[in-house]
């Protein structure tokens, strides 16, 4: 679906960003969306981190 924006759209949606939210307010609304990104990224990493030693520690438990 978003492959399809090319340049041209992605230009366009920045423009109509742009009016909507003014210019003072999109460094505010992309600070955010990159610590909402970047919290994500981390919940992301650490739930795949307690899996894998979960994992590790059931296999452990097994061949005792």
């Amino acid at each position: 679906m978003l492959s399809n924006i090319g340049i041209p759209g992605l230009i366009l949606i920045l423009l109509l960003a742009l009016i909507i939210f003014g210019p003072k307010k999109l460094p505010e609304i992309g600070k955010a969306f990159g610590q909402t990104f970047k919290e994500f990224k981390n919940s992301t990493r650490e739930l795949t981190d307690d899996v894998m030693n979960g994992s590790v520690d059931e296999k452990k438990k097994q061949t005792k």
